[in-house]
């Protein structure tokens, strides 16, 4: 039991570390969330990919709110 437990905890801790990118992207209520996801999802294989849409989900938003 405590193999398989060891092998869950890796398994995790690779998932979370390759969809990194989408899940600050979703915490930080970006505008292009979906995007960043779909982006990490088929490229963040490459490393690349992955920096990219890391560099997508910190950026900050454009968005402007005009308050009447």
């Amino acid at each position: 039991m405590t193999e398989n437990t060891g092998l869950l905890l890796v398994i995790i801790s690779i998932m979370a570390t390759y969809f990194l990118p989408t899940i600050i992207g979703f915490l930080r209520k970006q505008n292009n969330k979906t995007a960043i996801l779909v982006l990490n999802l088929f490229l963040g294989w490459t490393f690349l990919g992955w920096v990219v849409s890391l560099v997508w989900a910190f950026k900050k938003s454009d968005i402007v709110i005009v308050q009447e």
